[in-house]
């Protein structure tokens, strides 16, 4: 038993133990402060809350002011061709961009990994070979 509690093993397997639950404690009121309703401001209550009665069903809607003159774009899609061109060739242009970069990290990765293999592990296989 005291060796076990010597162990750095056991010390390192703890901690991940504390470190997990404290993850899942996080997680755990994350998910659960997302299921109640938010609400705008803290002093609007919903109806019902601190005692409070609901509200009646035939209570009258308060008056809403007309507008007549829509303010800004209209909703709805841009059928515009221009714009959905303009808009089209700068994604195209950033999408090839991108797929450039990935192209030469993925290629300086391989290239890295094989330098590494002819350099470090092949010439150590062969030490060993000859050894045995």
């Amino acid at each position: 038993m005291r060796n076990l509690l010597r162990s750095p093993l056991t010390w390192m397997v703890a901690a991940e133990l504390i470190v997990v639950v404290a993850l899942v404690a996080v997680a755990w009121t994350m998910v659960m402060s997302a299921s109640r309703p938010a609400l705008a401001s803290p002093a609007l209550q919903p109806p019902g809350t601190k005692g409070e009665p609901a509200a009646d069903a035939t209570d009258p809607l308060p008056d809403m002011p007309v507008v007549t003159q829509p303010r800004g774009p209209l909703p709805g899609l841009n059928l515009d061709s221009s714009f959905w061109r303009s808009r089209l060739a700068e994604v195209n242009r950033e999408q090839v961009l991108l797929a450039q970069l990935e192209w030469r990290i993925v290629h300086n990765g391989m290239d890295a990994i094989r330098r590494y293999l002819e350099k470090v592990v092949l010439p150590a296989v062969r030490r060993a070979e000859k050894g045995t």
